[in-house]
């Protein structure tokens, strides 16, 4: 039997840890954590100095029992979860819930799933770091209280069903922020002014070489004025000039590093970047990966340095230590590596493999010489005028790091050489031009947030922390505050002036601007709560208040201050706040914006957020009359919307004719538009206008759910209008009085009776305890619809 039981965190970790260890050694997953705050309730006592009231879930019950019974048979426990603060609070609820002694258990940590790593820590135990607990205590706790004390706010105020956290609250504020500036912005032309010279290349021939003008012009005239003077000007080489220029690599990657270049380079969610890391340092393949620390082990270093070595040659061996700029970073961690360096692929996934690929490749980098450059810059003097053109070209003398990784960046594809080799020239040396182009460019817009843009911002104010931003990032949009989209982009006119064989030519063209893909935008009920909570919390929404305490919980868990005690300042301040919000009546709707009146009726026409979201209003509820409503299409927001716009929504619902001697209409409803006929409902595409729809297409989409509803339903019984077999997402069922049964695999559905149905109904139904699970049911049958 054996003698020491290690509880780690994840199935996954304890299968790896597992092969690692002899037979005195039984490795067991907690699955997480094996109590928390209860769900439905606040839990916290503050009269008590804010005890938690903690709770073993339903569901870790058996698993608790599981745990207690091979921890009372083993003569060491020893807690392996992961070393941050989330692991370390893992480790002390194991601690007390199954009322181990100091004496029969020791604490270990390690950065990598390796067999010296492992063994190292269990020679190198220590005690629970209490400081590192309270930190987490303190962050669950202080969110707990955020979230609980304001959805109540939101839900009487804004909404019913909204909610609101503290770290994703200023989030979405950053987001709408964002959206606000965009359509605040305004645009402003300048011509960039290009020249194409003709030159000898190197083997005698003759080859175009690109130079530009230095700066942009601000106007028409002024671009018309140039052109027109190179009409007569003499071209001249003025100045040639080279310097060698030198590239560094990147550091290794962090949490937040890898999540950004994961995004840009692979096309992951952070979410995504997460959970496929996760799995990679529970096989053992890298080390751990929530860190802020850039910092490398000599042992990495080394290993590193010989694969470099091994691969490349001496003369790419560059061994560097990077330091940490992150407010509260931990140095003691490691950054984001491979556990052996030797290793360039791994068995695993395509995902896995690529992620890996990319980590292993920045951490070789990271420890490799600076790439050389040779950078020349070419001066060309115009004759009549005091403008130069300037054309550049630039050569990698030595590759270095380049020979196996470039960095990428937000908002631009990953960029190549500057410019290519230039021809030989000399100085004094006179230029033909080919061409001379003056094009009209447009200031642009900040760009929207990626997930990945919107880590960097995260981190770069002090924000959060690595084991948070992929949560937050995928917490606003399950809520619905934002969502992830693209924008089309607008048609614009564009001049371009042409100076070619002497002639100078004017011409107009047309382009689309604007375009964005992938990126986070702001809903309006997500733009809605923002503006509440900066009017009614500022201190929530600040960003310097949410930095701030990201410090505090830095400084608990360095035992620099007392959990209670940063807990007690905030809800003394943030309570009261609560309180007064809640009684305060207000003049009008949150978020409501009032457009005018309706032409028609002289009623007021405005938008707010409905229970169901964003509506349009006309008529008010203190007159006798009842309001009108429609529901916002797809790509409208209640912060553009125009009074023509609001009410073209109430040429809705539109009759388009008749089918099978039945009225064909279309509307926008609750979940979008729809198509209405003979009593039943047909949803519309999303990229299908309702106000655009024709009754051939339709009646197309009328046909095909009838077809699919067919294929849906296998049998239907007379007798019992209740109980129909059906076909579903996991295979056929019984689905009788809102409540759907499974039907065993061996039985052949079309060839059972109404008989035989009951008895599967009946069977289940005592196997559940006369209770079947009729929230599943309803679940199934919704996505079955």
């Amino acid at each position: 039997m054996p003698k020491n039981l290690v509880i780690v965190e994840s199935p996954a970790k304890a299968k790896t840890i597992e092969k690692f260890l002899g037979d005195d050694f039984k490795v067991l997953s907690s699955y997480g954590h094996i109590r928390d705050l209860k769900k439905r309730e606040f839990s916290i006592n503050v009269e008590k100095n804010f005890e938690p009231d903690y709770e073993i879930p339903s569901d870790k019950a058996k698993l608790v029992q599981t745990l207690k019974a091979e921890a009372a048979k083993a003569d060491m426990v020893w807690l392996a979860s992961d070393e941050d603060r989330e692991g370390e609070a893992i480790a002390w609820h194991l601690y007390e819930v199954l009322n181990l002694h100091p004496e029969h258990t020791k604490r270990i940590v390690f950065h990598e799933i390796t067999k010296t790593a492992i063994l190292k820590a269990i020679e190198q135990p220590r005690e629970i770091d209490v400081n590192l607990v309270n930190a987490q205590q303190a962050r669950r706790i202080l969110d707990r209280i955020v979230g609980f004390e304001l959805s109540p706010v939101l839900w009487k105020k804004v909404k019913p069903a909204l909610s609101a956290g503290r770290v994703q609250s200023v989030a979405v504020r950053l987001i709408v922020e964002r959206e606000r500036e965009i359509h605040a912005f305004k645009s402003e032309a300048s011509y960039r002014v290009t020249a194409a010279f003709i030159v000898s290349g190197s083997d005698g021939k003759t080859v175009e070489m690109k130079a530009e003008l230095a700066h942009r012009l601000k106007s028409k005239k002024e671009a018309e004025d140039l052109l027109s003077k190179c009409l007569s000007a003499v071209f001249t080489i003025e100045d040639i000039t080279t310097r060698p220029v030198k590239k560094s690599p990147a550091a290794p990657f962090t949490t937040s590093t890898l999540q950004q270049e994961a995004a840009r380079k692979l096309g992951f969610t952070v979410a995504q970047t997460m959970m496929i890391a996760q799995k990679l340092y529970e096989s053992g393949r890298i080390t751990y990966m929530r860190t802020d620390s850039v910092n490398l082990s000599e042992y990495a270093i080394n290993g590193t340095k010989e694969a470099i070595k091994e691969m490349m040659g001496e003369k790419y061996v560059h061994p560097r230590h990077f330091n940490t700029k992150t407010k509260g970073a931990q140095e003691a961690h490691e950054a984001i590596r491979p556990t052996y360096m030797e290793n360039p692929k791994i068995d695993g996934s395509a995902q896995e493999k690529k992620l890996y690929d990319l980590i292993w490749k920045r951490t070789i980098a990271s420890q490799m010489a600076d790439a050389e450059l040779e950078k020349t810059t070419v001066t060309i003097s115009i004759s009549n005028t005091e403008e130069a053109f300037t054309a550049t070209g630039e050569v990698i003398k030595f590759d270095g790091f380049l020979r196996v990784y470039r960095e990428s960046y937000d908002d631009d594809t990953e960029p190549e050489d500057e410019g290519d080799l230039l021809p030989p020239l000399k100085k004094g040396e006179k230029l033909q031009y080919q061409a001379i182009t003056a094009t009209e460019r447009f200031t642009q817009h900040p760009s929207r947030y990626t997930e990945a843009s919107l880590v960097r911002k995260l981190e770069e104010l002090g924000i959060g922390r690595p084991s948070t931003y992929a949560p937050t990032i995928s917490t606003i949009q399950q809520r619905e505050y934002v969502e992830k989209g693209d924008k089309e982009g607008t048609e614009r006119l564009y001049n371009v002036l042409t100076l070619r064989d002497n002639k100078l030519t004017d011409a107009t063209l047309s382009e689309t601007t604007g375009v964005e893909k992938g990126k986070l935008l702001p809903t309006d009920t997500g733009t809605v709560v923002t503006d509440f909570l900066s009017e009614y919390f500022p201190s929530i929404m600040d960003y310097n208040f949410t930095a701030k305490v990201e410090k505090q919980f830095d400084e608990i868990a360095e035992g620099e201050a007392l959990w209670t005690a940063i807990l007690k300042t905030f809800y003394k301040k943030f309570h009261p706040l609560v309180e007064t919000t809640l009684a305060a009546k207000n003049a009008h709707k949150t978020g409501e914006r009032i457009l005018g009146n309706d032409p028609a009726s002289g009623k007021q026409v405005s938008v707010k957020i409905g229970r169901f979201g964003p509506v349009v209003q006309v008529g008010t509820a203190d007159e006798e009359e009842k309001p009108r409503f429609a529901p916002l299409k797809k790509g409208m927001s209640i912060e553009t919307i125009t009074l023509e716009e609001a009410m073209e929504m109430f040429k809705l619902p539109r009759t388009l004719g008749e089918y099978e001697g039945k009225t064909v209409s279309v509307n926008i409803g609750r979940f979008g538009p729809y198509i209405y006929h003979n009593s039943s409902y047909t949803s519309m595409p999303k990229t299908t206008d309702p106000m655009e729809i024709e009754l051939e297409e339709a009646i197309e989409l009328i046909q095909a759910k009838a077809e699919a509803d067919a294929k849906k339903h296998i049998k239907k019984f007379e007798e019992e209008p209740d109980l129909q077999i059906m076909n579903g997402r996991y295979g056929p069922y019984i689905s009788y009085k809102n409540v759907n049964y499974k039907i065993p695999k061996d039985i052949i559905p079309q060839d059972l009776s109404l008989e035989s149905c009951l008895e599967i109904v009946k069977l289940q139904s005592e196997k559940e305890g006369g209770k079947p699970k009729a929230k599943r049911a309803a679940r199934r049958s919704k996505k079955d619809a």
